[in-house]
């Protein structure tokens, strides 16, 4: 009879099964870890039911609730919200009224449906309930709508479409019918490529970046020219594409003008956007705290941001690397006094909360002549094959008691004139004799880019003297953010603009005499239009 075989009993402790949860993973191939042994028993789970399969106990069920059964709705799955037509109208509208004024802030945009909110130019489509219910455009008793031609017959049809045909030629004929700006059958000559600078589709990719990583633009102004240096289609676009970013306008190099220009412009163009005066320096400069103040009011109402981006953009040669250089009091962005020198945009970090983006000058393209295009600091003087050719409109638009005093020529019958005794007195001469009337005229543009030579733009006369005070930011809020931090950071903005036009504004005294310091003499200042 054969012996049994005894069954072999484990006497060490350690537990070898292999739905054990204590058992060791060896490093042998196919061995389960702890993790997958308790999801494989979770599998085995199964409810108790009773008679009727209704469920009694289950291991996972929460002895709280009785049913854990989730109601199927697609907010589970999905991030998606749904909106009422008449809540969308009715919030469209309120947005619209808001965002009117350029001092309005929106607080936590992150969380508004802006692509509902605004219809992009490409996909805007008719309102139809702007002009028809939405029963009779869209509901069940829908009525068929026929064009409104307010026309009887045909040949009123007729008449109406030549009305407007003439119409339109009238208005638009001049510049549409003539291709090429072609004139009895002459045709102005090709500009050369130098005139052109700023206009690039790789500086209009750049613009265009740090338009979309800025929270806040600021758009840097020449305090000589301000509106012969603003671009308006810049504005243009932030109000219909994007209309969450806030634009403040910056009145860079005001020590090369009076300071009751200087002011009057901030009236004038507070009326618009918010506008600040700045002299850029790093050890002596003017609104540094007062363009801080705003930055930092900025930063406490988006709160619901980490951090904000502030673009800084504008003509070349405008100053906006300096700004930049001034804010953090330290050369962190390459600067010089010619245009140009900023090729691609740069993140500078100005605080934990505020980052600063510099941009390279951009140029939008408009009817300036090759000579405003050089007096607004445009092309680098170096490259001008011609620059004799500009120096007219410098000695139409300058005073010629500052010509006097800044070159010691203190009669001229044209510029040829002036140029030949400004080399004399130079002694920029070829061989010979010649005068060299190139490098002669070079050096005045090099003074004119750089503010030696005293030139500026008067504001309008009937705001001189009138001070307007910008109405407070409103803000767009719901309950739950703090009215008190809102309020106070409103508040503060609107007095940091409103107070800097009340400031003494640094003004390089040996440019002007003192009745133009005073702005006792403003009819004979150059009436030159930007």
């Amino acid at each position: 009879m054969a012996k049994k075989k005894e069954k072999s009993v484990n006497v060490s402790g350690k537990p070898k099964h292999s739905l054990d949860v204590n058992r060791e993973a060896k490093g042998s191939k196919g061995g389960r870890s702890t993790a997958t042994v308790r999801r494989l028993k979770m599998y085995n789970t199964r409810p108790k039911r009773d008679s009727k399969g209704k469920i009694i106990k289950h291991d996972l069920q929460s002895a709280e609730l009785p049913s854990t059964r989730i109601q199927p709705d697609r907010r589970w799955f999905g991030n998606t919200r749904v909106v009422n037509q008449k809540e969308l109208e009715f919030f469209r509208e309120e947005l619209q009224n808001r965002l009117s004024s350029n001092y309005n802030v929106i607080l936590k945009e992150k969380k508004l449906p802006m692509s509902l909110l605004n219809d992009h130019q490409k996909q805007a489509r008719v309102h139809l309930l702007d002009t028809e219910p939405f029963a009779d455009a869209f509901g069940p008793k829908k009525k068929r709508k026929r064009p409104k031609l307010m026309v009887s017959d045909y040949e009123s049809l007729v008449r109406k479409a030549d009305g407007s045909q003439d119409n339109f030629e009238q208005q638009y004929g001049a510049s549409a019918s003539v291709e090429g700006n072609e004139v009895d059958g002459f045709r102005d000559l090709v500009r050369h490529t130098m005139f052109e600078k700023g206009q690039s589709k790789r500086i209009w990719g750049e613009l265009y970046k740090v338009i979309d990583s800025s929270d806040v633009v600021i758009q840097v102004l020449d305090a000589r020219d301000p509106l012969g240096t603003r671009c308006y289609h810049l504005e243009k676009h932030l109000k219909e594409h994007c209309k969450h970013k806030h634009m403040i306008l910056l009145l860079n190099k005001c020590d090369l003008v009076p300071a009751w220009a200087t002011k009057g412009w901030l009236r004038v163009l507070s009326k618009e956007y918010p506008t600040l005066a700045f002299h850029a320096s790093i050890n002596k400069s003017f609104g540094k705290g007062s363009l801080l103040s705003v930055l930092r009011q900025f930063a406490r109402l988006k709160c619901d941001k980490q951090a904000i981006s502030v673009g800084f953009i504008g003509y070349p040669n405008v100053g906006k690397s300096s700004v930049i250089n001034t804010l953090r009091t330290k050369n962190v962005c390459k600067v010089a006094p010619i245009p140009g020198e900023t090729k691609v945009w740069q993140y500078i970090t100005l605080t934990k909360r505020i980052f600063l983006i510099d941009c390279p000058g951009v140029v939008y393209q408009n009817s300036d002549s090759e000579t405003d295009i050089v007096l607004k600091g445009v092309v680098r003087v170096t490259n001008l094959h011609d620059a004799a050719e500009h120096i007219g409109e410098v000695l139409k638009r300058v005073k010629k008691e500052h010509l006097e005093r800044a070159y010691k020529i203190k009669d001229w019958e044209d510029e040829d004139d002036f140029l030949v005794q400004l080399c004399k007195l130079t002694g920029k001469l070829l061989k010979g004799g010649e005068p060299d009337l190139r490098t002669a005229a070079k050096m005045i543009l090099h003074d004119w880019q750089r503010g030696k030579i005293p030139f500026f733009v008067p504001p309008p006369r009937e705001e001189v003297g009138s001070l307007v005070v910008p109405n407070e930011p409103e803000v767009e809020k719901d309950n739950v953010i703090d009215d008190d931090r809102a309020s106070a950071a409103r508040r503060a903005i609107a007095n940091v603009i409103s107070s800097q036009q009340l400031k003494d504004v640094p003004v390089q005294k040996d440019l002007f005499n003192e009745n133009e310091l005073r702005g006792e003499l403003p009819g004979q200042l150059p009436t030159t239009e930007p």
